[in-house]
């Protein structure tokens, strides 16, 4: 049976996982409470699949990185996202950096099931009302002003959303601050941000909008 390892920093969500996991034959589930326990897991074990939340210990969306690291080892592994966030270009983002599916963390138990059989089965998932919101996104008739923007971007610009100064950002990230203060320049080069105030308006904004 399929090998399977669970990447969430949520005790209950993990807990929930494994039932329902377990409850439909797969015997061997591994779990990682971190990104850098997670990928060790992964390096370690090789599991088929991997189903990963994309906000782990407030590090902003630092999954995507992670699933980025794990698609470019190996391709073939099934990684499916599940997650708080709706957003489509946040949807999109996860599947181009090389998830197979995305799931809300308000689904219902028999989704998640689901999910996971046909992302083992190498059939992408998304539900039909993400699958919309994400066709819209990509096609250009719902822009949002997050698309574009490279996982590192996405992190910093989620912290400085909680209003985390550069010390903290770095900290949380492990980045050095001329790497964070290069980062909040490039954001604000690419939201039309004025200066670091409305930088960080813009991000509570976007927060706060995000489905």
């Amino acid at each position: 049976m399929a090998s399977v390892l669970i990447i969430d920093d949520h005790p209950i969500v993990l807990q929930g996982c494994r039932r329902i996991l377990q409850d439909a034959g797969v015997e061997t589930i591994l779990e990682a409470r971190d990104l850098v326990g997670g990928y060790r897991l992964y390096r370690r074990h090789r599991p088929d699949a991997v189903i990963v939340d994309l906000e782990l210990h407030a590090r902003g969306l630092g999954g995507l990185s992670l699933i980025q690291r794990i698609h470019a080892h190996d391709p073939r592994t099934r990684i499916l996202v599940f997650s708080m966030h709706s957003d489509p270009a946040i949807v999109a983002r996860s599947l181009e950096a090389g998830a197979l599916g995305y799931v809300n963390k308000d689904t219902s138990s028999e989704e998640l099931l689901r999910a996971f059989e046909q992302v083992m089965a190498g059939t992408p998932y998304l539900a039909s009302d993400l699958a919309m919101k994400v066709a819209l996104a990509r096609t250009g008739l719902r822009r949002n002003p997050l698309d574009g923007l490279t996982p590192r971007q996405l992190q910093t610009l989620s912290l400085l959303a909680k209003g985390k100064p550069y010390g903290e950002i770095a900290a949380e990230l492990s980045l050095s601050y001329k790497t964070v203060a290069n980062t909040c320049s490039e954001l604000k080069h690419k939201l039309a941000a004025k200066n670091l105030p409305d930088l960080v308006r813009i991000a509570v904004q976007l927060v706060a909008e995000a489905p």
